[in-house]
C-alpha cells in the first residue's frame, strides 16, 4: 500500500515555483500575433493569427508609414457557478506594427478576417505618391 503525502508549508518553494511556472509572460502574450508574410506579384499578404479575438476586437491603422494591427478584448462573461482551478485566457490587448512606406494610403490596403486569421494585403506601390518639389535658384 502506498502512502499519501500531504503538502506542508515547508515545501512552499515548490508550490510557488509551479504556480509561477505557468503564468503568462510578456513574450507569450506578444507571440499571440504570429505573422506570415507572403510576397505576391502586386504586393504582400500578411497572415496574422489573432486567436480568441472577434472581428470587432481588431483595429488596423496606418500612420507615418507604419501599419499597426491591434487586438483588444475588454470583457468576458464571468461565471459565478464554477470554481476555476487555473485561468490562462486573458483580457487585454496586443499589437504589431509593420513599416509599409509612406507612399501607401489607407485605401490601398485590403483586409479580411476569417476564423481567427486576419489577412491584410499591402500593395508594392501605393497611390499616396508625393510630388517632388524643386527649389528655384536665384
Amino acid at each position: 500500500m502506498t502512502k499519501l503525502v500531504k503538502r506542508n508549508n515547508s515545501l512552499s518553494f515548490f508550490d510557488d515555483f509551479f504556480d509561477d511556472f505557468f503564468q503568462p509572460t510578456t513574450r507569450t502574450m506578444n507571440s499571440s500575433m504570429k505573422t506570415d508574410i507572403l510576397e505576391l506579384e502586386k504586393g504582400y499578404e500578411l497572415q496574422i493569427d489573432v486567436p480568441g479575438f472577434e472581428k470587432e476586437d481588431v483595429k488596423i491603422s496606418l500612420e507615418n508609414g507604419y501599419l499597426t494591427i491591434e487586438a483588444k478584448k475588454e470583457k468576458e462573461e464571468e461565471r459565478k457557478d464554477v470554481h476555476y482551478v487555473k485561468r490562462e485566457r486573458f483580457l487585454g490587448s496586443c499589437a504589431r506594427s509593420f513599416f509599409v512606406g509612406e507612399e501607401i494610403a489607407e485605401k490601398d490596403i485590403k483586409a479580411e478576417y476569417d476564423k481567427g486569421t486576419l489577412k491584410v494585403f499591402v500593395p508594392k506601390e501605393g497611390t499616396n505618391v508625393k510630388e517632388k518639389k524643386y527649389i528655384a535658384i536665384e
